[in-house]
């Protein structure tokens, strides 16, 4: 199936148009976290993911015992791997010839070394998917930072361009392999003989400290004015998505099931207006330094308080990853079930999208969008879709401004002694001079 060539824009919360007009990309850059491949190779990729944040080698040798007992062997490149040739497939379906890179922030492939080989091959003009869905500095700007980083460090500033496509949270081919899995447990659950107030679905993610979280997404988009930032909203957007289309389902097949949440106190006794299935949306694999507030509650916090709220079963929803790789592997089939079974409960697990064809698509179709060869992106869920390059301030990095790409400001995020025609050479639009008291004033 070939596409036909269509306008693609996106439109900013505060009405400013911000379009993303059709490139001729020459190639996709598929962007991942990276993992061990080996014992050897643990601590030094755990020391890689941490630099700089001051986490103590005890830490570290706790995480490490987690990859050990999986024979030091991260199942995340061997996803990525996967994923790059079905992405690259899925491409081709579509009539889309382009090459699908592949580089990693952690581990080998290392993003600098594959957009060096990439500048050495003529590439020019490169088309990021990060494989993280939503909102937040380690989710989406540092990326863009890393893109950065690869262009200075592989001596490719002015010579390429490197893009993003926008968070996909919000796409049907991300959402629908979770609808499917939390279907598939909750019917599952009834049939062992589970009421619909004895389950409890919890929706879990990567827990980040809550200052980042707070300023996730963009003051330009309304993020930034409520709790948890653009982090918090587009995964409880998505939970909800996911139970209304759950119970929709569940009707069609003749089971009616009234559905409430988010639950913000799983001990407490439900009144009338939490009869039926409940929902929450909980956090789990943080790290760092006890004294720094992360997002809460934990994951086996709340499932230690179920047996007592009248629950015998829980769905775990794993919403905040795109695949089964450590911390989904250890945290939750190991530490979380192991948890429910101290308690007697049930306990399902659903899987992430990993490669299944929808979600695939779904790459593929922003990569399409990108080039002008699809419709225009629209979000399926509470919230409005998200822009092709990053809002202004979007994401703020926590600790100093590092360059970025793929944002209508990166040209303010390199230092002020940096070649003009070389950031117009890789694609950033000339930074305005700020207005006293603006966002980029501040920043200085």
């Amino acid at each position: 199936m070939t596409l036909p060539p269509a306008e693609t824009a996106a439109v900013t919360g505060s009405g400013a148009r911000i379009a993303a007009q059709p490139l001729e990309y020459d190639a996709v850059l598929l962007a991942g976290f990276g993992g061990p491949e080996g014992q050897d190779d643990v601590i030094p990729f755990l020391r890689n993911v941490t630099a700089g944040r001051g986490v103590p080698e005890e830490r570290l040798e706790e995480v490490a015992g987690h990859y050990r007992a999986l024979g030091g062997v991260s199942p995340i490149n061997e996803q990525n791997r996967l994923l790059q040739q079905r992405l690259q497939e899925a491409l081709i379906d579509i009539g889309i010839d382009l090459p699908v890179l592949w580089g990693n922030r952690n581990w080998d492939p290392y993003l600098t070394d594959v957009v060096r080989r990439a500048d050495a091959a003529g590439h020019r003009k490169l088309l990021a998917v990060a494989t993280s869905a939503y909102s937040s500095y380690s989710s989406c700007r540092q990326y863009r930072e890393d893109f950065g980083a690869a262009l200075r460090d592989a001596g490719a500033l002015g010579r390429m361009r490197i893009d993003k496509v926008a968070p996909y949270f919000d796409q049907p081919g991300f959402l629908d392999p979770f609808v499917d899995g939390t279907l598939a447990a909750i019917r599952s659950a009834f049939a062992g003989r589970i009421e619909p107030d004895e389950l409890r679905v919890l929706f879990t993610t990567h827990s980040i400290p809550t200052a980042m979280a707070d300023t996730s997404g963009s003051p330009e988009l309304g993020d930034t004015t409520r709790p948890g930032g653009a982090y918090v909203a587009q995964h409880l957007s998505v939970a909800r998505y996911v139970m209304a289309e759950v119970r929709r389902l569940l009707a069609e097949a003749g089971t009616e099931v009234a559905v409430s949440g988010p639950v913000d106190e799983p001990a407490a006794a439900p009144g009338p207006e939490d009869a039926g299935l409940r929902w929450q949306l909980v956090y789990q694999s943080r790290s760092g330094s006890p004294s720094v507030p992360w997002l809460e509650p934990d994951i086996n916090e709340v499932i230690a308080e179920l047996p007592d709220a009248g629950v015998r079963g829980v769905v775990v929803v794993p919403i905040g990853f795109v695949s089964d790789h450590v911390e989904v592997i250890w945290d939750l089939d190991n530490e979380a079930a192991q948890t429910a079974a101290d308690l007697g409960l049930a306990y399902w697990r659903v899987a992430t999208p990993g490669t299944d064809a929808r979600f695939v698509a779904a790459l593929a179709e922003s990569i399409a969008r990108r080039l002008g060869r699809c419709l225009p992106r629209h979000s399926v869920l509470d919230t409005a879709p998200r822009p092709d390059f990053c809002a202004a301030g979007c994401c703020v990095n926590p600790r100093a401004a590092k360059p970025t790409t793929a944002a209508v400001d990166s040209a303010t995020d390199w230092p002020a002694d940096t070649d003009p025609a070389a950031l117009a050479g890789s694609g950033f639009a000339p930074a305005a001079a700020p207005q006293a008291g603006s966002l980029q004033d501040a920043r200085r």
